[in-house]
């Protein structure tokens, strides 16, 4: 292969790349009308279409959220960055008594979700290969557990 090629190999490769990473298609106008109705007042949103489902990015009173919808505008949950110092008593002393209390933990997310329910989950790692997520109700019970990257 001479350089001329490789050049040209290259631009095809990141051409390809960029039109990988856009949007296929338009966001649903259900999708759009429903968030505007339930999170009015929402700056910085930004809709990613994941094929399946549409998640929006966004900020509302200057917290960072993810709302996922499904592409006929059906709600799916909400999930809020949040602080494991700023959880319930309940849900921290849920994660000390679990066996994962050893663990360092990474992230907390708050989330909401249809019929009113709230959960937290707890991204947890240990000896920096093995991270799962942790889910707790708002009595501090753990719900389930999944492994993540």
């Amino acid at each position: 292969m001479n350089k001329k090629s490789g050049v040209i190999l290259l631009v095809l490769l990141l051409i390809f790349s960029a039109l990988s990473y856009s949007q296929i298609r338009e966001v649903p106008k259900i999708v759009e009308e429903t968030f505007a109705q339930q999170y009015n007042g929402a700056t910085q949103v930004d809709y990613k279409d994941q094929l399946v489902r549409v998640d929006v990015y966004f900020e509302l009173k200057g917290e960072k959220m993810i709302a996922s919808y499904t592409n006929k505008g059906i709600w799916k949950g909400t999930e809020k960055e949040w602080d494991f110092d700023k959880l319930s008593e309940e849900v921290k002393d849920g994660f000390k008594k679990s066996k994962y209390a050893d663990r360092e933990i990474e992230e907390t997310v708050v989330l909401y979700l249809p019929g009113g329910t709230e959960q937290y989950r707890i991204k947890a790692k240990k000896s920096g290969v093995e991270k799962k997520f942790l889910f707790f109700n708002t009595s501090g019970r753990l719900l389930r557990t999944a492994v993540t990257l």
